[in-house]
């Protein structure tokens, strides 16, 4: 599968609250400054019911879904305390200042969708 890099926005730019939703070639992708600075991104779409990850609350190094609770590992995309499956994540990198996000070129399918967009 090929990917491209995306270019999201300047590193100064980065909202304060350690969280920016984008959409980058059709995927929602959630883009957060993990507790070491360093900036991780992860398919904006909760395995366990496939809402947007975006709302809900970072803490402690995780993701909090708005909808049931199910917490993700900011920095590896793995389910915390649930059998949930873990969330798609994608590199990041800091180029002359400015952040970029890289994803497959092919689409994101129905089972990596958000349902609430």
């Amino acid at each position: 599968m090929t990917t491209t890099w995306h270019d999201l926005l300047p590193e100064a730019e980065f909202p304060a609250e350690g969280k920016l939703a984008a959409r980058l070639a059709g995927w929602h992708v959630l883009v957060l400054r993990a507790d070491d600075g360093s900036f991780r991104a992860l398919n904006d779409r909760c395995t366990h019911q496939a809402a947007l990850l975006s709302p809900g609350r970072v803490r402690r190094g995780a993701v909090m879904c708005p909808l049931h609770g199910a917490r993700f590992d900011v920095l590896t995309g793995k389910c915390l305390g649930a059998a949930y499956p873990d969330l798609r994540t994608f590199p990041v990198r800091v180029e002359a200042g400015r952040i970029e996000v890289e994803v497959p070129d092919a689409p994101p399918g129905p089972g990596e969708t958000p349902v609430s967009i």
